[in-house]
């Protein structure tokens, strides 16, 4: 191997050996970066290498981060990250779940279904993991407790509905991983809603299933009432405000009334007034949401900077030409070496969070694979389809990296609302069946490109 090889590779191991430090990802992005920075520079000086780093391509990393400040769609985020944070206080998720459990009361698994039914909800109006699994953790975990759940069903099934909020759009992952790989955040988000679907009726099929295959984990509430026009109209009175407002950002965007970064400015307009209609509105509740929009902002764009160095580094270290000769010589042929990277992915989420595979992995691998010779029908409408569906086939496995251990967000942010007689070890065994629904809903989306690029298509045809 050369130097330079083996500076990557290095470079790569440091990385992951940091992360079991417990310093803050950022700092170890940044940190490993200019470490390599440095011995790349000492290599060309004393060992007369010729990789060619030195302080005037160390300078770039200054006009990168600016770049990152002058991006215009990234504004979108911390509006969408508000947005959700208010959504939270505003108790909307509250009223859907009296309506729905007085309209699935009478179905085996019904207080099951209101949780993923809810948690698609909250996917599409809050975009933020941490916020719905403690929301429908809080609200649901003690009804389900009560009424005689399984534990692992009840767990897995808060944990991974929860999860959805990071795919079904508006999803400030989908938002990052438009501007690395600069697509349309339109494109993306129409293309993640029919796998965001389809992952929610999963959920519900097995749910269904398991309550017809093992009827006592899922025992029927006692002294259930009959469904009647009132049930419905107190269903339409809950669910109407929040998918007005759903409507407002993603119908803007889909119709192209408005940019993403407009419509995220909307939705946050829209939250704080539903919040005044729900009577949840205050200057406290006010103060609450912004304290938190700018933690979670301040951490997505420290790791924004972080990653901005390191990438800077294993570019001029040749790491692009590195992955790309490595990829392609794989024996596997295109849709191989898809599965081989995703396989990867998912693999990195049981130790990375997906932001980070976000901002490094995805930029080194996407470009080799738009380069392969796979023929996804774009409908003569959506630019680069292959980029397209190909990320979306990343976001999905990347579903799986809140779920699975031992960084899976999802399970701790859960653990913390759990009761106590819930362990951790039985949260990992009631997320694993909805791991392999994650798993079978990525293969619906490799043997079928259409659920991914059909409903783009169709809504920039009319």
């Amino acid at each position: 191997m050369e130097i330079n090889e083996i500076l990557i590779v290095a470079m790569f191991a440091s990385f992951i050996l940091l992360l079991f430090t417990g310093f803050p990802i950022a700092w170890v992005l940044g940190g490993v970066g200019t470490l390599f920075a440095a011995l790349a520079y000492l290599s060309d000086m004393y060992l007369d290498t010729m990789i060619g780093i030195d302080f005037n391509s160390i300078g770039l990393v200054v006009s990168r981060i600016y770049k990152i400040m002058d991006n215009w769609i990234l504004v979108a985020l911390p509006m969408f990250i508000f947005m959700g944070n208010m959504l939270d206080k505003s108790g909307a998720a509250e009223n859907l779940m009296q309506s729905f459990q007085e309209l699935f009361g009478r179905v085996r698994g019904g207080l099951a279904i209101t949780v993923i039914l809810i948690g698609i909800i909250l996917a599409a109006s809050t975009g933020i993991v941490g916020a719905s699994v403690v929301l429908l953790g809080v609200m649901s975990l003690p009804a389900m407790m009560k009424q005689g759940y399984c534990k692992t069903v009840a767990v897995g099934t808060v944990a991974s509905a929860g999860t959805l909020g990071i795919l079904i759009p508006p999803s400030i992952m989908l938002v990052i991983m438009a501007d690395q790989l600069a697509l349309s955040v339109g494109d993306l988000f129409m293309g993640a809603v029919i796998p965001g679907l389809l992952l929610g009726v999963l959920y519900i099929v097995y749910v269904l299933g398991w309550g017809v295959i093992r009827p006592e984990s899922m025992p029927l509430a006692e002294n259930v009432k009959p469904v009647t026009w009132r049930v419905w109209v107190n269903v339409l009175r809950s669910v109407l405000p929040t998918l007005l407002m759903i409507i407002a950002v993603l119908g803007s965007i889909f119709t192209g009334m408005a940019t993403p970064t407009e419509a995220s400015a909307v939705g946050a307009a829209a939250a704080i007034v539903l919040a005044w209609y729900n009577g949840r509105l205050s200057l406290k509740v006010v103060r609450e949401c912004l304290h938190n929009t700018f933690s979670v902002s301040g951490y997505i764009f420290a790791i924004f900077i972080g990653a901005t160095m390191f990438a800077l580094v294993l570019r001029e270290l040749g790491g692009d030409e590195y992955i790309e000769s490595f990829l392609t010589s794989l024996p596997f042929g295109p849709y191989g070496i898809i599965l081989f990277v995703l396989g990867i992915v998912f693999l990195l989420g049981f130790v990375l969070d997906w932001i980070e595979i976000t901002l490094i992995v995805l930029p080194l691998v996407a470009p080799v694979v738009n380069a392969l010779e796979i023929s996804i029908n774009g409908y003569g409408v959506i630019d680069q389809p292959v980029l397209v569906w190909f990320v979306m086939l990343v976001a999905v496995t990347l579903q799986t990296s809140f779920l699975t251990p031992p960084v899976g967000f999802a399970l701790f942010y859960l653990k913390g609302v759990c009761p106590p007689e819930i362990t951790l070890g039985t949260i990992y065994r009631g997320v694993i069946p909805f791991i392999v629904l994650q798993l079978i809903g990525l293969t619906l989306l490799i043997l079928f490109p259409a659920l991914v690029n059909w409903f783009p298509a169709m809504v920039y045809g009319q």
